[in-house]
Formats: structure tokens, C-alpha cells, sequence
């Protein structure tokens, strides 16, 4: 049976010159042409932002932005004067006001920042210096601010504002199962005027079992729900159950110490333990609070404990002999001395540093 004469089969006698294996180059450059491109959105692979950052000083163009006045009495009348054609502006103290303003008021993404404030001492001021920072922080912010006794034992940061429920932490333990909106969860906390919010530890010296680990996480996992920031007023015991769920869901630290050479050697060890411990990135973000309202703190040279804890942690902060802090009794923000409000303000806008970092 003889082959036709366009079958290939065989491979004899065939003649390739007619077969095209590859389209010609001119060929293919007219497939390519008419190949129709998908357009790909350039941030197709980023992560989506979130309403927050759809903010008037982002998306206001300059003439649409609201015009600041000055405050001081002296510029804000050659600003009426002129009928508004000149504004000198703020001098350089409202200005930097309002840039610490800024610092504190930033943004925080995420879920709630928990913040603890510890040392391994007793008697250097650590609830001082949480009620300090939380109210710096609830008189700026607009959102809301925790701050929770964990003292194990007796904790006496409800002392420290204007008491206003005798709810204490076991009650919202007890009864979180019928916790279910803000409204509820204000019942156990006491507002000061500042806006911060307390929640009182244990006061019964006749409980079997002190808050543990188990308790923080409950009122915690509730905090998450309705506040931004949660300032943890921890005990002295650092090595007690509860300080580990606390350290688990820290997002930033302060760590407070006295201003004589044993108050400065605790809190040294307490950053040393915290490190030996798995916590080395928290203690380099973290804040010492150097108050130097402790006895011994005349005899001491303070700059040297200063310049010790900047080896260790990013900032210190020397917080300021101050008579309402010393009588242990309730604190207004408002009738603080200046220096030590500023002191506060400085330690706040750094802790939300670390926070927004």
C-alpha cells in the first residue's frame, strides 16, 4: 500500500520544507498585540486600611483645613486687628502643648494596649505613677482608659481618685458572665474627672485566694472590649501567677523606681529578671519612672541612676516631689504642681510612643 504524499508518518522520503513547526516572528509579535492586558491594582497585595485613617488632617487640602487661633491674649489681638490678614501664630510653649497633645492623642491600631506599671519594691510610688499616667492620658485621648489594680494582695489604687463604686476586681470576675456591654462594666469601675477609669482590687483581707492568673484574664478579655488602653497596677511579687498572664499581654512597660541606691537596685534586678525571663524586647521599649520624691533621694546623685537606666531601657522620666502626691490621698490632675503635671504628660506621650512604634 503505497503512502500519500502528505503523510508524515513514516519520516522517509518526506519533505519538511512546507511544514511550519513555530510561528514566524511576525506572527507572534500580532498575537501579542492583541492579547488584551489585566490591569493589576497596585496594592492588591497590602493590607487594608482601616476607617481611623480616613482623618480630616490627612484629606483636607490646605484652604479646607480649620484656622487655629493663637491663644495668648497678645497674638490673637494682631491677629483681630489685622481682621485676620496676619496670624503670628502660638510661641514655642503652646506649640510644644500641642505637640505633646499630639504624641498622646496618636492613633492606636489593633486590639487594646496593655501597659503594666511594676517594680519590685513596695513604697517607691508605682500607683502614683499609674494614676499619673492615666489620667495624663484620658485628659487628651478621646477613647478610654483602664487602669487596673492586680495587687495579689491589697491594692490601693481606687485611693487615688475620686471613689465613686465599691465594686472591686473579684466582683467583675463573678459576674462576667452578665457583662455584656459598657453600661454594665461602669458599674464596677470609679470615673475620675480626668475621664480614666479604676478598677479596684480586693479590700477583704479575710479572702482564702488572692487574684490570680486565671482572674486577670477575665477581666482583661472584658477591658479588651470597651477600652484602648489598659494600665495594669501590678503587686511586688513578680514571680506570683498573676504576673504572668499580665507580662503575656504587655504591649509596653514602666518601671518605676525610688531615687535612693537599694529603690534603684530593685528596679535594675526587676529589668535583669524580666530579661532572663523571655521579656528582653519588652524591657528595651519600656520606660523607667525615677521619682524623686523617696527618702534618701537628697543624698543620692540622681543623674548617675539616670544615666544608668538609659543603658538599659529607651527612656526615664524623673517624676517630681509633689505635696498632693505625698498625702496618699485622692489626685486632682488640675491642682498638681506644673512641673509635675508636665512630668506625667512627658511619661504618658512616651508610653504611647511605644505603643503606636
Amino acid at each position: 500500500m503505497s503512502q500519500s504524499q502528505d503523510d508524515y508518518s513514516s519520516g522517509e522520503k518526506t519533505n519538511f520544507a512546507d511544514l511550519e513547526l513555530d510561528p514566524q516572528p511576525t506572527e507572534l509579535t500580532q498575537l501579542v498585540s492583541q492579547t488584551e492586558a489585566v490591569p493589576v491594582s497596585p496594592n492588591i497585595f497590602e493590607e487594608a486600611e482601616p476607617a481611623s485613617m480616613l482623618t480630616a488632617d490627612r484629606l483636607l487640602k490646605d484652604e479646607a483645613r480649620p484656622l487655629v487661633l493663637p491663644e495668648t491674649f497678645w497674638r490673637r489681638l494682631v491677629y483681630k486687628a489685622t481682621f485676620g490678614k496676619l496670624n503670628p501664630g502660638d510661641n514655642k510653649k503652646v506649640k510644644a502643648r500641642r505637640s505633646l497633645d499630639a504624641r498622646i492623642m496618636a492613633d492606636l491600631r489593633g486590639e487594646t494596649k496593655f501597659v503594666p506599671i511594676l517594680t519590685r519594691k513596695g513604697g517607691v510610688g508605682k500607683t502614683t505613677i499609674t494614676t499619673l499616667i492615666g489620667m495624663a492620658m484620658s485628659l487628651v485621648r478621646e477613647d478610654r482608659v483602664l487602669a487596673i489594680d492586680a495587687n495579689p494582695d491589697r491594692g490601693t489604687l481606687a485611693e487615688r481618685v475620686e471613689q465613686k463604686s465599691d465594686r472591686t476586681v473579684r466582683d467583675v470576675v463573678r459576674r462576667a458572665g452578665g457583662i455584656n456591654s459598657f453600661t454594665v462594666f461602669s458599674e464596677f469601675v470609679s470615673r475620675d474627672r480626668t475621664r480614666l477609669d479604676v478598677l479596684a482590687s480586693d479590700t477583704d483581707p479575710m479572702l482564702s485566694e488572692a487574684f490570680n492568673e486565671g482572674d486577670y484574664n477575665v477581666v482583661a478579655d472584658i477591658a479588651t472590649r470597651y477600652y484602648s488602653v489598659c494600665l495594669t497596677d501590678c503587686g511586688t511579687g513578680i514571680v506570683h501567677s498573676v504576673m504572668r498572664a499580665i507580662l503575656m499581654r504587655a504591649n509596653g512597660l514602666v518601671v518605676v523606681s525610688g531615687g535612693s541606691i537599694d529603690e534603684a537596685k530593685l528596679a535594675s534586678e526587676t529589668l535583669t529578671w524580666l530579661e532572663s525571663n523571655g521579656f528582653g524586647e519588652l524591657v528595651k521599649n519600656s520606660v523607667v519612672a525615677l521619682n524623686t520624691a523617696t527618702y534618701g533621694t537628697q543624698l543620692v546623685k540622681l543623674d548617675e541612676i539616670e544615666n544608668h537606666f538609659k543603658t538599659r531601657v529607651r527612656a526615664v522620666v524623673r517624676i517630681p516631689y509633689d505635696p498632693m502626691l505625698a498625702a496618699g490621698a485622692a489626685v486632682q490632675f488640675d491642682k498638681l504642681h506644673p512641673a509635675t503635671k508636665q512630668a506625667a504628660r512627658d511619661l504618658a506621650a512616651l508610653v504611647v510612643d511605644g505603643l503606636v512604634a
